[in-house]
């Protein structure tokens, strides 16, 4: 599965399937949520965090893939993420764009 920032794909014809989306909501550990709290006053990275955002797109955007290959598709265009905090430590993270088929000289393939 081809997934792109660009609305389009160089030298190939797209038919539109539609819009896929996978999405997931996850937390840190709360000892984590702690040490982060603590990190804050001194500056850094927060690994913890950053981790539990990383899993999230990769979850969310293997739930996309599913989306559009139920769809016959062979790309997603117009991949994006947003993110939401839900509650304290929690965030949703959600994957989605534009699934499409690529046309062949003799039409769709």
């Amino acid at each position: 599965m081809i997934l792109v920032t660009t609305d389009y794909i160089s030298g190939k014809e797209l038919e539109m399937l539609g819009i896929v989306k996978g999405s997931t909501i996850q937390a840190v550990h709360a000892a984590k949520d702690i040490g982060a709290a603590f990190k804050t006053l001194v500056g850094g990275e927060l690994v913890g965090y950053n981790e539990m955002l990383n899993n999230a797109r990769a979850l969310a955007t293997k739930r996309m893939v599913m989306e559009a290959e139920e769809m016959g598709a062979d790309a997603v265009v117009g991949m994006r993420y947003a993110s939401a905090e839900v509650l304290q430590g929690a965030a949703e993270v959600i994957a989605y764009g534009t699934a499409v088929k690529f046309r062949d000289d003799e039409g769709f393939i």
